[in-house]
């Protein structure tokens, strides 16, 4: 019987997950793993003195360990913390400074839940790792999980491909609707639970306000980037992203004013009014840190910018640097430095790169430097 460590992450999908596996026959333990000091957020952001306040972390181990039980299989804890410190989140600050826009959720999947995680099943004696992602692994390939509204190798495009070998993914062939319909006939304690959003180590928390004890606020001019006109003030660089319309900190008409350009170097948070998106708009990106799941090297494919993003047609430019420059002519908008640009060739994930450069029509987007 061959043994499989879950990530159990008190949440419905690693629940059927590790369900799902027990039920085909493997030996089965859970893992859960801490990776963020959570009285760092009670000090900034809480309030340490409630003893009702418990800490979500805290309360998805709680849920971790009563699953287990109904289950019937052990339950292990691990602290990654300094790792996710050193690894994950020190980028995510490096990259504020810069003015880019991070996704510390790939970063994290690379160095902790499919690095030091497979490490620590290994010790444990464990063949394979398992975890809920909605994410399908078939003849070496990384495809897309089924459920299309909840696929998740966007999040999984940057993790070596040798780490795929030892890894299943049991909820992938299903939809979220069926994985809550087998937590509940299973009567699962975590069957109805919600799912978890927001950057993992901030949660529900204020963005801002968590920020601020990293990063010290710099407010600076908000630009009219047609007119070159300050019409505002900024809370600092950090706090915006592109293609953000809400509390972009213009007098009057907050809605109709959209950021779409930031100058570090300046301080300037530059922005459009209007519903006229064309400062979003680009045809061109250059891609770093390229990680490549599959050994294809198409020069034709399929690229999401960022999550929630749709499929776009791209042809791709390989330099002698490793570096890519992915060519989109029917244009995309918010293409935005820092995020990562996930290569598709029809239901298998490529790969993918960080966005490093936005170009349209050839030229570089000057309120994007």
């Amino acid at each position: 019987m061959e043994k499989v460590i879950v990530g159990i992450s008190g949440g419905v999908d690693s629940a059927v997950a590790a369900y799902l596996l027990k039920k085909d026959g493997y030996d089965v333990e859970g893992l859960f793993m801490r990776n963020w000091d959570s009285s760092i957020n009670n000090d900034i952001l809480g309030n340490p003195n409630d003893l009702n306040d418990i800490c979500p972390q805290e309360k998805d181990y709680n849920d971790a360990v009563k699953l287990c039980e109904i289950l019937g299989i052990k339950l292990h804890r691990v602290d990654f913390i300094k790792e996710y410190w050193d690894y994950v989140f020190k980028y995510f600050l490096d990259e504020l400074k810069k003015g880019r826009t991070p996704n510390p959720d790939l970063l994290c999947n690379k160095f902790i839940k499919f690095d030091l995680f497979l490490k620590e099943a290994e010790r444990l004696g464990a063949s394979f790792v398992a975890t809920g992602h909605y994410a399908r692994l078939k003849g070496g390939k990384l495809l897309r999980g089924v459920d299309v509204n909840k696929d998740q190798t966007y999040f999984l495009a940057d993790v070596p491909a040798s780490h795929f070998r030892h890894i299943l993914f049991p909820v992938g062939d299903l939809t979220k609707e069926k994985v809550r319909k087998i937590a509940h006939e299973q009567n699962l304690n975590v069957a109805s639970k919600k799912d978890s959003t927001g950057i993992c180590f901030i949660g529900e928390r204020n963005y801002q306000a968590f920020v601020s004890n990293y990063l010290k606020p710099n407010p600076g001019d908000i630009v009219d980037v047609e007119t070159n006109k300050v019409i505002g003030r900024h809370t600092g660089l950090m706090n915006y992203t592109i293609g953000q319309r809400r509390h972009v900190g213009v007098s009057g008409n907050l809605e109709r004013h959209y950021v779409c350009g930031k100058n570090v170097e300046k301080n300037i948070l530059y922005v459009a009014f209007g519903d006229n998106s064309k400062y979003l708009e680009s045809d061109e990106c250059l891609i770093e840190n390229v990680n490549f799941i599959s050994s294809l090297r198409p020069s034709f494919c399929t690229a999401k910018f960022r999550y929630r993003d749709k499929d776009h047609a791209v042809n791709l430019e390989y330099l002698e640097d490793g570096n890519i420059i992915v060519h989109y002519p029917d244009k995309a908008k918010s293409v935005t430095p820092g995020q990562a640009c996930v290569l598709y060739l029809g239901e298998e994930c490529l790969g993918c790169g960080f966005i490093k450069q936005v170009k349209n029509n050839k030229e570089e987007l000057w309120y994007l430097k």
